[in-house]
């Protein structure tokens, strides 16, 4: 038995692991138990979506073959326990990308597909199951179903997005996308308020690939931020990359960030990044991961831990939701110190428990300080609940059971194929089991 926690670090508890490493046998150890099971990853989600108290993990990091690739064609056949930093370091000098990555490339094929994943490119892109084209599913019982897109598409709009519940995803083909290379041109422009980052976000959805807002909580400047958009650029005497290899070496006692701490650092985030402001050459790892340059970089928050909460609300309600929502963070004297507002394309999310739909989504991290956290969080609810917004499952840790069947629809439509034998913390507390 051994003590396994979340990105988020609330708590640590007692698990089954088991470690999955030979492709044959797979099939044998998920069937064979010890039952309810879940798969696991690295284990970046923040809450509780990866966690099985008491019961067993199937680790799946060692499933970490790339079985084949069409350079012609960029499609990719690889198992489940691949990085998504490692398709990174080997495809994108071969011309090719992943099309949508998250904000850490230390995450698995599986969990990616399993979260349906999104990145900046949203609107442009979609999320990480829309360039899935097939995977393979083992279940407890023993059977294994192929799917995708065309093949069994409801088994497949289950489990992408299925919060690994209706099986153990094994294998998948990802069509990648052609790239010229791994530089960016990107461009910083400090905005004022609400309206001028929707303005922005409007003006740039056309022309740039990616697009996102780091958004200043605490300032007296309500709604003043940082709109960062990029595109894949050729460059012909691209700049040296600099390497940053820091770790935090231990958990601190308490956390760094409090009520005067967090003010300080936004305001000095803020004024340097104004004063650099405008157009640059960047790296795909400085662009894309810039919180993969400190390792354990989650140990800053103290050994409470820390909640991210994110949600998304309609387009037609968006700004005056993320509106209240800041007033209610400002209000309550806390802040966040990563705070990051975007708007999603005018798509349908393809799993049936997707969290992207078109609108805009608010993602804030929060120190625990227990019921004070708890108290922001049940105001900040109200506010999605009535826009008719949703949180999202990978960073959820306490979301009340009536926002989370009200925020996903198809949810009685997804319960007809979860797997009995697979279970988690976050399903029991939303779902009963």
């Amino acid at each position: 038995m051994r003590r396994i926690s979340s990105w988020g670090r609330l708590n640590a508890l007692t698990h089954n692991v088991i470690g999955l490493s030979d492709s044959p046998t797979i099939k044998d150890i998920i069937s064979r138990g010890p039952h309810p099971g879940l798969a696991h990853g690295m284990g970046r989600s923040y809450g509780d979506v990866c966690l099985n108290p008491l019961g067993t993990l199937w680790l799946t990091t060692a499933l970490d073959r790339l079985i084949a690739f069409d350079d012609r064609t960029g499609l990719l056949v690889c198992e489940a326990g691949v990085l998504l930093g490692d398709i990174q370091r080997l495809m994108i000098p071969r011309g090719w990308s992943l099309p949508v990555v998250p904000g850490t490339q230390m995450v698995t094929v599986g969990g990616a597909i399993a979260n349906d994943v999104h990145g900046k490119n949203h609107h442009g892109m979609g999320s990480f199951g829309d360039h899935v084209t097939q995977l393979t599913l083992l279940r407890t019982d023993g059977e294994t179903i192929v799917c995708g897109p065309n093949l069994q598409s409801n088994w497949f709009a289950a489990t992408v997005g299925g919060i690994g519940l209706t099986g153990v995803i094994a294998q998948a083909t990802i069509q990648l996308h052609p790239v010229p290379g791994p530089w960016l041109e990107t461009e910083t422009i400090p905005f004022a308020d609400f309206d001028a980052f929707f303005q922005i976000a409007a003006a740039s959805e056309a022309g740039w690939e990616h697009t996102v807002s780091w958004i200043d909580s605490v300032s007296r400047y309500r709604g003043r931020g940082l709109f960062l958009r990029g595109n894949s650029a050729v460059v012909a005497h691209p700049p040296e990359v600099k390497k940053i290899n820091l770790k935090m070496p231990f958990t601190l006692p308490i956390s760094l960030f409090n009520r005067q701490t967090i003010r300080l650092f936004n305001m000095a985030y803020y004024t340097l990044h104004a004063l650099k402001a405008g157009r640059n050459i960047s790296h795909y790892t400085s662009y894309f991961y810039p919180l993969d340059n400190v390792l354990e970089w989650n140990r800053i928050y103290g050994k409470r831990g820390f909640f991210q909460y994110q949600s998304v609300v309609p387009n037609d309600v968006g700004k005056f939701a993320v509106q209240a929502m800041m007033k209610e963070i400002a209000a309550s004297g806390d802040g966040s110190f990563l705070t990051t507002l975007k708007t999603f394309g005018d798509r349908q999310p393809i799993g049936m428990l997707s969290f992207p739909q078109p609108g805009v989504t608010l993602a804030l991290d929060v120190p625990n300080r227990g019921q004070r956290s708890l108290m922001l969080f049940d105001r900040l609810d109200a506010i999605v609940r009535e826009a008719k917004g949703r949180l999202y499952l990978a960073k959820d840790a306490r979301m009340p059971r009536d926002l989370f069947e009200a925020g996903y629809p198809r949810l009685a439509e997804f319960i007809k194929y979860r797997d009995p034998g697979i279970s988690s913390s976050l399903s029991r507390r939303l779902m009963g089991h």
